[in-house]
């Protein structure tokens, strides 16, 4: 049996934040003609042009189903307490995909729109995936401090 206490309210809550991430605003891009706004679905351009022209709409799926997949493996691992090693995997793996979610989002960020001058406004919710790369390691110690406790129980019997 394994102990399981605060890895669950960490993985939940990298879980949560990487949602948050993944669904709200992450950038606004300013370019000389338009303005974008930046989330994990694409670049969709800020208001309704005036002369009849169909909005700019940029989309980057391939950024979305990875950050799907982050919070699906955040979410998978905190079922996985009766098996403490593969939950561990698992966790690294999830950790790895956060800091892939983070390299795409920079590199969308950052050079998508370099060639037209853009300039680019971060919001708050780029802090998101800190937090859960910061959630995520405090649950795999949490992991492992459970597994040398639970190595030494099972060197009493």
């Amino acid at each position: 049996m394994v102990i399981q206490r605060w890895q669950t309210v960490l993985l939940f809550i990298a879980a949560a934040v990487m949602a948050c991430f993944s669904f709200m605003p992450i950038a606004e891009i300013v370019t000389p003609d338009y303005t974008f706004n930046f989330n994990s679905l694409g670049f969709y351009q800020a208001g309704v042009p005036t002369d009849g022209e169909a909005p700019i709409v940029v989309h980057t799926w391939y950024f979305f189903m990875l950050s799907v997949t982050t919070i699906v493996l955040l979410l998978l691992d905190i079922f996985l307490f009766k098996n403490l090693r593969l939950q561990q995997r698992v966790c690294m793996v999830a950790l790895l995909f956060i800091v892939a979610d983070c390299c795409v989002c920079g590199l969308l960020g950052f050079w998508s729109f370099r060639l037209d001058e853009g300039h680019v406004w971060w919001k708050t919710t780029i802090i998101c995936p800190l937090i859960a790369i910061l959630a995520t390691i405090f649950a795999y110690y949490r992991m492992a401090q459970d597994y040398s406790l639970l190595k030494a129980a099972d060197r009493l019997r």
